[in-house]
């Protein structure tokens, strides 16, 4: 397997793998790279049908989690994705909310049990390349910085992938896209008046991105996937982006090369690049 280009991504709740790595995770399977996905959480303390949140009568949390993991197998058949692999762990939900004190919530199990699970499934499937979250980026919620620091750990203690990505969103898109619905009357708020700490992260997170990839291609096996997500996702907004805006902002993905053992230069266009032609990644 080691011979085998094969890229794993690690995130932390079902419907993480097509909006940050949708793109991708469709190129490179359609490319013949084998592509594994791993989910941290079962996503428990998502949207119960009809927007129930939790707390609120009607969430069943169970039943939640088993409607998302549904939903993300069906996402990771639309992207292609060879292995999906559930570490089960329970969603911690957003950083005000209380359900992260709970001992058993993801976000407060040790890191070091959570790396070693993930450094299991690397010496299984034996990736060249691991993606994660930026845990410096604008977006904190304790299941993606948890996630991303359990997955950098298991990429130091193993030593097996030659390269380690962070996803990263661009500042300047999301601009984009605030303009283009406020030019189309929609009630968005004021890009300048959004949390100044939190513009300032994703000004220095844009500013660390070494890797553009173009998935223009794939683009709509990556909306497909993110419809799949129906419990969770709402497209209302989504679908009034004019299309141009759509293909500028959300054809490409980009990433923060954190780590590499191929010496491939800066910028890139390939998360592959230094590993291509028999190059293999793993020892």
């Amino acid at each position: 397997m080691a011979d085998t280009l094969t890229m794993m991504a690690v995130h932390a709740h079902p419907d993480d793998e097509a909006s940050s790595t949708g793109g991708v995770l469709a190129a490179y399977s359609a490319q013949g790279i084998r592509t594994v996905v791993v989910t941290c959480t079962n996503g428990e303390l998502g949207d119960a049908p009809g927007g129930i949140k939790p707390g609120q009568p009607g969430h069943d949390a169970q039943a939640v989690a088993r409607q998302r993991l549904a939903e993300l197998r069906e996402s990771c058949a639309i992207l292609g994705v060879c292995e999906l692999e559930l570490l089960g762990y329970h969603d911690s939900g957003m950083p005000d909310w209380d359900y992260k004190d709970r001992p058993d919530a993801f976000s407060n199990i040790p890191l070091a049990k959570v790396a070693g699970r993930i450094s299991g499934l690397i010496e299984r499937h034996r990736p060249q390349v691991l993606i994660t979250y930026d845990d410096q980026g604008p977006y904190q919620h304790p299941d993606h910085v948890h996630a991303s620091r359990c997955a950098q750990a298991a990429f130091a203690d193993t030593g097996i992938p030659a390269k380690l990505y962070l996803s990263a969103m661009r500042g300047s898109d999301w601009r984009k896209v605030w303009e283009a619905l406020r030019e189309l009357g929609e009630n968005v708020p004021d890009f300048e008046n959004v949390d100044p700490e939190r513009m300032a992260q994703a000004a220095a997170s844009e500013q660390r991105i070494t890797t553009n990839v173009d998935i223009r291609h794939v683009l709509r096996r990556k909306r497909d996937a993110l419809r799949a997500h129906h419990s969770q996702i709402q497209e209302s907004w989504f679908a009034k982006i004019p299309q141009d805006v759509v293909e500028a902002v959300f054809g490409f993905e980009h990433f923060i090369r954190a780590s590499d053992r191929t010496g491939a230069p800066l910028p890139e266009d390939d998360l592959f690049a230094g590993l291509r032609g028999g190059q293999g990644g793993s020892r």
